[in-house]
């Protein structure tokens, strides 16, 4: 496989630190917080929406600048850069071998599990989710007229497992699809691959097609489990499986709104691929620079440290919001989204809401978005400079200073 063009041995080294302004940007995680919260971006630190107040490697600043220095921007063509970028990833950091043809391009992930919900499934239908987990899941599946079918999952020793004993009762024939999330959001698990292998012998045995969404898979931090592929653990059982990858969430590029349907099955691919051609969808120019810039050895180095700087920020957000009585971090493995339980606080949702919205000025997701089993939580992205999140924790062991 023919992989990238080596960049410069002398990386730029990131600032992870650096503060940078993002108000005034048409950015939805700081311009719109005040809205969506009550929290003003003055005073107020932005810790809901799952992108990174950090800019990506320098590779990808090239990529841009170069487009830029160009200066035409007609519709893009030729994605050869792109595809072999994609399979260079997947081999070197996840020993997955994908063939050039398996990959789909869609407009962002939520875009891509909206398309696998409308080709793949009819009105009416069931579409699996394991709750709680990513919001716009539940909000895709339902603007498309399908039912959300909750598998709550079970919570033992402070970490989510699955729980098929309870989830039997719940089939009613109607369901065509099951999306997992992994790694998981909100609460942070590497599934393992035993984990995994369920998820695919109870897809094959009750017919469901398996939607995996491995946005999050880059994002592992030290000394957590090795985030394995679903289709290298499903390998041998063969489900009817669409892998959804993308740069983006690695790279803080959601604004290039591009990600990748790995389908191997070639009657799903041609399926995905007319309704698709339908839409008229297809990749942005910009999009396809950004990631084949970012799919390289200079993003690769450039990871590695932002996995690192996010293990340092767990770390201290993690002790300073287990010292509250009452509050405790599941344990993060992967992604950078802490997903905080206040059930020990004895109040109710709104009380201590309010104490994290009003009083510590912070906006962090409502835990219902979620689905079920999200009642009781927070979910507040650890993405930021370090100084922001040691901030955080500050206001909030204030917010909740009379439990102490």
């Amino acid at each position: 496989m023919k992989g990238p063009a080596m960049a410069t041995p002398d990386f730029a080294q990131p600032d992870f630190d650096e503060i940078i302004d993002r108000t005034g940007t048409a950015c939805s995680k700081w311009d719109d917080m005040q809205a969506a919260y009550g929290v003003a971006p003055g005073d107020g630190i932005s810790m809901w929406v799952a992108d990174m107040d950090f800019r990506p490697p320098a590779s990808v600043q090239r990529a841009l600048e170069g487009m830029a220095a160009h200066g035409i921007y007609g519709y893009p063509g030729a994605n050869a850069a792109y595809v072999d970028a994609i399979r260079w990833w997947m081999a070197n950091r996840h020993g997955w071998d994908v063939a050039p043809d398996w990959i789909l391009t869609a407009h962002g992930l939520v875009n891509g599990t909206a398309i696998c919900v409308d080709a793949l499934t009819e009105p009416g239908d069931g579409v699996i989710l394991m709750t709680p987990v990513y919001h716009a899941f539940a909000r895709v599946t339902r603007a498309a007229g399908r039912e959300v079918v909750e598998f709550p999952l079970a919570l033992r020793d402070g970490q989510y497992r699955m729980d098929w004993d309870n989830w039997a009762s719940r089939l009613t024939g109607r369901e065509k699809m099951l999306i997992l999330c992994s790694p998981h959001n909100p609460g942070g698990r590497v599934w393992s691959a035993d984990e995994l292998r369920e998820v695919a012998d109870f897809c094959a045995a009750h017919d469901l097609i398996l939607i995996s969404d491995e946005i999050h898979h880059d994002l592992v931090m030290p000394g957590a489990p090795r985030h394995t592929v679903m289709a290298k653990a499903a390998l041998d059982i063969a489900p009817r499986l669409i892998t959804l990858t993308a740069a983006t969430k690695t790279f803080n590029i959601a604004g290039a709104h591009i990600g990748n349907l790995i389908v191997a099955d070639p009657e799903l691919r041609k399926r995905l691929q007319g309704r698709m051609m339908a839409l008229g969808i297809s990749p942005g120019l910009f999009g396809l620079g950004m990631v084949a810039a970012a799919y390289s050895p200079e993003g690769a180095a450039w990871v590695d440290q932002l996995v690192a700087y996010l293990d340092g920020n767990r770390r201290l957000f993690d002790d300073g919001v287990n010292a509250i009585p009452g509050l405790r971090a599941m344990p993060l493995q992967a992604t950078y989204l802490a997903w905080v339980d206040f059930s020990g606080t004895g109040m109710t949702r709104d009380e201590f809401t309010a104490r994290v919205e009003k009083d510590a000025r912070i906006a962090a997701n409502h835990g219902p978005t979620f689905g079920s089993g999200g009642e009781t939580f927070l979910r507040f992205n650890l993405a930021t400079p370090r100084a922001r999140v040691a901030e955080a924790v500050a206001r909030l062991q204030k917010a909740f200073s009379d439990l102490q």
